[in-house]
């Protein structure tokens, strides 16, 4: 057994907790799985069923924790892992996967495929079977600040561009402010009008806020590609420059690996709880249109649809908010079937997005959401809340030839902001 293999099969070994080894023992091999994950239907390949993407990690749990496989260990007749093993899982787990949870909702019994993929992902990691994309990204978010590069200097070259075109002072490193804004690198460079919509809403409503020169990023590359120590970092250095400005509340961008990183996953990473509060600005914006501070007008009446980017509605909660906002704006808002905790992925998620051998398998699996539009009626305009989702939302209606237009749903409510 070379080094490199015995490194990964100890991995596996260690991420083995309690919870995965009874997930293992209770999978009943029913298959739903295949149906609820967007590679597996629109591929019709059954390589893509989520369970199986976890084939490395069963193998190390049945030959070491179950009976049948120590007594086939024993007599040698249990299914090893192989360098192989690792090589073909390394491109189905970070290829087609985006940790989306949509199959773990369908689970019968119950199982989190997502923890156990996070899990498996780790162990990947560790045994140095990583995608070249998300690891290039992920030294980025660890040397730089950002997964794409971005800078303090690209920060503040937008933000002199914002100011310009809205005439407000977007404010930096206030001490004492009630709100600290986090930003994606995406917004920063491709969304600016993210940031714009902020600033206008925020001068509207009254809202005391700031953006951090040492803690902007809201993106955990460390998640996604399953190091928790970079990941801890990232988190790290967010939750220092809240503390040292000694804000009220962080806000999470549209972004959704971002809120459940800063928001779910934070605290158990750096082992605290914050000493503030975490809060979408989905959340944030629908209690401020609740409490009157932010106040509309102006309806459209242009047939719009809803994408719920997963990390933000599935996994975080952030369902009924978004659409209390669209129906304050638009007169013709339509759902999409399986909206809500059930919409599909935009297929980007979890690092795909970054992984640029994953672009065929991702362009595929978005046919499931061109099937979602061709079911609505006359339309044209996509509002999510996710720069990447966003992202990928335009190259897969680019792929497909679609005409649809997408935009952010905060810069929507701050075209109705009351004059």
């Amino acid at each position: 057994m070379s080094e490199r293999l015995e490194k990964g099969i100890q991995a596996l070994r260690d991420k083995m907790d309690a919870r995965i080894a009874s997930y293992f023992s209770s999978c009943v091999h029913c298959g739903l799985c295949a149906e609820a994950c967007l590679f597996a239907t629109e591929s019709q390949d059954p390589i893509y069923t989520p369970i199986y993407k976890l084939e490395p990690m069963r193998k190390v749990w049945s030959r070491e924790y179950s009976f049948w496989g120590k007594l086939g260990a024993m007599i040698g007749v249990t299914d090893n892992v192989t360098e192989e093993d690792f090589a073909n899982w390394e491109t189905l787990v970070y290829d087609s996967c985006t940790m989306c949870g949509r199959c773990s909702m369908v689970c019968p019994v119950g199982i989190d495929i997502t923890y156990m993929i996070r899990k498996e992902r780790e162990a990947f990691v560790a045994a140095g079977y990583t995608p070249e994309g998300l690891q290039a990204a992920t030294e980025r978010a660890i040397n730089i600040g950002s997964p794409m590069g971005v800078t303090l200097k690209t920060l503040q070259a937008t933000i002199r561009s914002v100011e310009k075109e809205t005439g407000l002072t977007i404010p930096m490193d206030v001490a004492g402010a009630d709100y600290m804004a986090l930003f994606s690198s995406m917004e920063i460079v491709n969304f600016e009008e993210y940031i714009a919509g902020l600033a206008r809403i925020f001068k509207a409503a009254g809202v005391s806020w700031t953006v951090s020169s040492k803690g902007f990023e809201a993106t955990n590359s460390g998640i996604q590609i399953g190091d928790p120590e970079a990941a801890k970092t990232i988190v790290e250095r967010v939750v220092s420059a809240a503390e040292e400005l000694g804000v009220k509340s962080v806000i999470s961008p549209e972004c959704g690996h971002a809120f459940m990183a800063i928001r779910w996953e934070g605290p158990n990473l750096i082992g605290r709880q914050y000493p503030f509060k975490v809060i979408h600005i989905l959340e944030l914006l629908s209690e401020l249109h609740e409490n009157g501070s932010l106040q509309l007008e102006g309806m459209t009446d242009t047939p719009l649809t809803y994408h719920d980017p997963c990390q933000i509605s599935r996994r975080g909660g952030v369902i009924q908010q978004p659409r209390d906002l669209l129906n304050s704006v638009a007169s013709n808002f339509q759902e999409m079937s399986d909206g809500g905790d059930m919409n599909w992925c935009c297929g980007g998620g979890g690092g795909v997005s970054a992984n640029e051998r994953a672009d065929e398998i991702r362009l595929q699996a978005f046919n499931i959401k061109k099937k979602q539009l061709a079911e609505l009626d006359g339309v044209e305009t996509i509002v999510t809340a996710c720069a990447n989702c966003r992202l990928m939302l335009e190259d897969g209606l680019e792929h497909y030839e679609l005409s649809h237009e997408v935009t952010g749903l905060t810069e929507l409510i701050a075209e109705h902001i009351k004059q």
